[in-house]
């Protein structure tokens, strides 16, 4: 039987310092991305490398993350898989090269739902002039603009959510399920509606269970956005004391 893990990678499989467990041993942390300039900033825990190790021997891993292709590229690990990037509006094959057939079908949907992103985003930049410490970006990758993301100097979900309520969904576009916020630390992404991990993983299993028998699924997630897909999975992986994870036990 094949067996296929669906892993996002950012507060699953490594995360940054500041993100790391209090009282974490720093000598024991093993850096897993870096940034442009090529300064480590996301770590792997003894436990996390060691699910790492442990996965790829029995798995084919395939990441599904909100990285672009640059930032994917910065991650050191050897994937060798399909890749789900950008919040599932692209998808890499095995040699890193653009699955044509999923660009075609997120092309051809994309312009409305962006003309839509885009009145949004007026009003987050406008917002965000008169606020000190946010910092919004379109999100732009193999010539297209994907969703948009905004963070805060101060790092932290409070100030981000101050700028949701007031602007972002009480937007029309929010309010007719055109587009859809998501938010996790100092990370707030509003998104169109056709931009999912979910509908990326249904694709590539739909894929990968016309060439197996049998397949076994797991899925790997921390955010509230990664449970749709882990929900296509025959098994769900959620680490402990993350956003998704805190949902569940407090529901």
């Amino acid at each position: 039987m094949q067996s296929y893990i669906f892993l996002d990678l950012d507060d699953t499989l490594f995360q940054t310092l500041r993100k790391c467990t209090p009282g974490t041993d720093s000598t024991a942390l093993q850096a897993r991305a870096f940034l442009p300039d090529g300064t480590p900033n996301s770590f792997a825990t003894r436990k996390q490398q060691w699910l790492w190790q442990w996965l790829a021997k029995g798995f084919k891993v395939v990441p599904v993350t909100a990285r672009d292709v640059q930032a994917f590229y910065r991650v050191n690990l050897p994937f060798q898989e399909e890749v789900v990037l950008n919040h599932g509006a692209v998808i890499l094959d095995k040699q890193g090269v653009i699955d044509t057939v999923w660009m075609e079908r997120m092309r051809q949907e994309l312009p409305l739902y962006q003309e839509k992103l885009f009145a949004l985003w007026e009003t987050v930049e406008a917002y965000c002039h008169l606020h000190n410490g946010y910092k919004p970006r379109l999100v732009n990758d193999f010539d297209n603009t994907w969703y948009g993301v905004i963070k805060h100097s101060d790092g932290t979900e409070a100030t981000l959510k101050k700028l949701l309520d007031e602007k972002i969904k009480p937007h029309p576009h929010i309010l007719d399920g055109s587009l859809y916020w998501h938010i996790n630390g100092n990370n707030l992404a509003i998104l169109p509606r056709i931009i999912t991990k979910e509908n990326a993983v249904s694709y590539l299993l739909d894929s990968y269970k016309r060439q197996h028998p049998d397949v076994l699924t797991f899925g790997a997630g921390d955010s509230r956005t990664d449970a749709p897909f882990l929900a296509l999975c025959d098994y769900a992986l959620i680490p402990k004391n993350t956003q998704l994870f805190n949902a569940m036990v407090t529901a």
